[in-house]
């Protein structure tokens, strides 16, 4: 880690280390998506978003996910396309029920969106933000099906790549902080890994949250 720690910094270190090990596995990871500042892994990450906008299991949303990237649909105009019946074919395959056919609707419409607000490429979104976090935020939210949920996730995984997103700890990420007793300012959070990590302890402070009781008296006895 290139941060330093004061005072509790040793109990700590050894609750982040178990959280990353424990828990620290992105959704992008899960995806088989490997992240970088390029537009394809970019539109991957934003569709995984989408999937992730209604009330359904994080598992089927990543293998939804897994599902368009093999079927080819890795980019806004591969997507944009795509037959609305292959895309709903390929969210099937992953169990993606009851809003498999509006969420097909909803990529088609992003994908379409994407190529003519930014031509497909995200980079072009975060320079118009001009470095901006909370200006990111809002054009991610044109996007269809894309509300604060899935802004939060996209900024969360994106600021490994995109410095000014940094640090992105949404309130479940600090409310889990808070319990195992770590700083809950995304700041002093920040101070506990590198750079590159941070996504991965965010992930990770979010899956104990949504773990509730069962994670936290494990990752304290850690410290």
């Amino acid at each position: 880690m290139t941060s330093t720690v004061s005072a509790r910094g040793p109990a700590r270190r050894a609750v982040v280390r178990r959280l990353l090990a424990e828990y620290g596995r992105t959704h992008a990871e899960e995806a088989g998506i490997r992240l970088r500042n390029t537009p394809a892994p970019l539109y991957r990450l934003l569709t995984l978003c989408v999937l992730f906008a209604v009330p359904i299991q994080a598992d089927i949303a990543v293998a939804a996910a897994r599902e368009l990237s093999a079927a080819g649909l890795r980019t806004p105009r591969a997507m944009a396309g795509s037959a609305w019946q292959d895309r709903v074919d390929a969210l099937g395959r992953a169990h993606y029920r009851r809003y498999d056919e509006s969420t097909a609707t909803a990529l088609g419409a992003g994908a379409a969106f994407l190529l003519d607000r930014h031509r497909g490429d995200l980079r072009r979104l975060r320079e118009e933000a001009g470095g901006d976090p909370g200006r990111i935020r809002g054009l991610l939210r044109e996007v269809p099906r894309i509300g604060p949920v899935g802004a939060d996730i996209f900024c969360r995984e994106a600021q490994g790549l995109w410095p000014e997103l940094r640090p992105s700890f949404d309130g479940r990420a600090r409310h889990a902080a808070g319990a195992l007793g770590l700083p809950e300012s995304p700041e002093l959070l920040a101070q506990l890994v590198a750079a590159e990590d941070l996504p991965r302890l965010a992930a990770a402070l979010v899956r104990v949250e949504l773990a509730k009781d069962d994670a936290v008296p494990a990752l304290r006895r850690a410290g």
